[in-house]
């Protein structure tokens, strides 16, 4: 290795004296331009550069040839680590049901699948098992003969469905969820694997209650706009129900028009089955405020109204009422119907039939054959029958000289001289007698005179307020509703 600086210095000799020629060269131009001056010194560097490398290259030749090194080969012996599966084995002691069933094909775990879907009315055995994901002959077979089944799920709507089944798409527990009543309870049929068959058997529990809140705008319609937002065809209904003595929601609503609710969602072993009660809403039309909050006043026999995370129940003097304290209840409803659109209004027009200019003394409200008709106060059954164009009919009357008139129904519900609370279903809408398609025909008559059923809910009297005893109890609620809702109308506002 000494013999590197002797050779490092005969190769960088020539470079040296290069670089002083070059620098003589400048102190004789040093008042000619910098320019060439910089090409000399780049020169000088790229000279330094090519030595460097020529250097770097003489030494890298002295290293050991890597194919002459000396090679030695190791064997070593590697056990791999044992396997443990993530799923429960056959031997657990806590496995449900069988563990090791007939379709698993003997291995030692289970990887169950779950899935949930909605029963249809057109569902056969094969055609409901599909739309789970489960190919099981067997249990096609059991559901088709079992007599739970036919009579509580096959051709019924809207029943909540979940699935249990084994990594091959078989059977193993099918569960069905509804609530039929108003009872605060819901109903499941299960049917689930048993040794080599199947079995059914029903059941019954209690319905729990979570709060929901919700908020929109109106573009075209109240349905439309609830559809938009998620909200439940139900909790729509009691919206225009509640905020129809001074919002007619057939005509007086306005693009822009704006809406909060807080309601109840009424589930089943954590599933939400339907919509319970609107709890409170807000209602902006036309750049006026209405609010509504659901209260019931306790009594002496039923202390405490409301129980958290069961569904309300009414218990005592029950009603909706603004958050001051009035009753927004009122001596009629605005519609026998639960919600509708009017089709011909109280004024003259050409009669559909007659072909002739006459005073349409009743408002017509569109209706499919079936949709439930509700008396709209509370009353006594004065006619129940068929009377000439009217067809079936139904003649309430009330007190102060009031009756009310249903016509052209499809099925009547009451008898003469039956006692009615208002809000009771009774009938069914039809289009028997002067009638060219399905619709219901309203009327309302004060000592004979026909006079506008629109204007008449708006006449009426209202409910009392809430009484001196249960104001400290309203307010408190009221100061809920207030903050609820103002929650409510920031999800319109994301």
């Amino acid at each position: 290795m000494s013999a590197l600086p002797s050779l490092f210095q005969r190769l960088s000799r020539p470079l040296h004296a290069r670089g002083r020629l070059l620098l003589r060269h400048w102190k004789q131009r040093s008042r000619q331009s910098w320019r060439p001056a910089l090409l000399g010194l780049s020169l000088v560097a790229l000279g330094l550069s090519a030595g460097a490398y020529a250097v770097a290259a003489v030494v890298v030749s002295f290293a050991p040839d890597p194919a002459r090194l000396p090679v030695q080969e190791v064997t070593a012996e590697v056990r791999a680590l044992p396997f443990v599966s993530p799923f429960a084995t056959a031997s657990a002691p806590d496995m449900p049901r069988s563990a090791n069933p007939p379709d698993s094909g003997g291995a030692g775990y289970r990887f169950n699948l779950y899935r949930s879907e909605l029963s249809r009315p057109q569902d056969t055995a094969e055609g409901l098992l599909y739309r789970l994901g489960i190919h099981d002959p067997q249990a096609a077979v059991f559901l088709k003969r079992d007599i739970l089944t036919h009579r509580h799920l096959l051709g019924r709507t809207g029943r909540l469905l979940s699935a249990e089944a084994s990594e091959r798409n078989t059977l193993l527990r099918l569960t069905a969820r509804w609530s039929p009543s108003d009872d605060g309870s819901f109903e499941r049929l299960i049917i689930e694997r048993a040794g080599d068959g199947f079995s059914s058997h029903m059941e019954k529990a209690m319905l729990t209650a979570s709060l929901r809140m919700a908020s929109g705008v109106i573009e075209s319609s109240l349905f439309a706009s609830t559809d938009q937002a998620g909200i439940p065809d139900a909790v729509a209904v009691q919206l225009a129900e509640i905020f129809s003595a001074d919002i007619d929601f057939h005509s007086d609503l306005r693009q822009g028009d704006r809406y909060a609710v807080v309601y109840e969602m009424l589930e089943g072993d954590g599933e939400p089955l339907r919509a319970g009660r609107v709890l409170s809403a807000e209602f902006i039309n036309a750049g006026k405020a209405y609010q509504a909050v659901w209260f019931t006043e306790p009594n002496a026999d039923l202390p405490a109204p409301v129980v958290a995370g069961q569904p309300t129940q009414t218990t005592g003097r029950s009603g909706y009422y603004n958050l001051d304290g009035q009753s927004l209840k009122r001596a009629y409803l605005a519609s026998p119907l639960a919600f509708s659109r009017v089709t011909s209004g109280f004024r003259m027009r050409l009669h559909p039939i007659l072909k002739t200019w006459r005073a349409h003394l009743g408002v017509d409200y569109a209706a499919p054959i079936g949709t439930p008709v509700r008396a709209v106060g509370d009353g006594v059954v004065e006619f129940a029958g068929e009377q000439g164009g009217y067809g079936k009919v139904v003649i309430l009357r009330h007190r102060n000289g009031h009756q009310t008139l249903y016509a052209h129904l499809s099925r009547i519900l009451v008898r003469h001289g039956q006692r009615i609370a208002q809000g009771q279903t009774l009938a069914a809408s039809g289009a028997t007698g002067w009638a060219t398609g399905p619709h219901l025909h309203y009327e309302f008559r004060i000592n004979g005179q026909h006079q506008n059923p629109l204007l008449i809910v708006r006449r009426s009297e209202s409910a009392p307020p809430v009484s001196a005893a249960n104001r400290p109890a309203f307010d408190h609620i009221a100061q809920q509703a207030r903050l609820q809702l103002v929650s409510a109308q920031l999800l319109a506002s994301r």
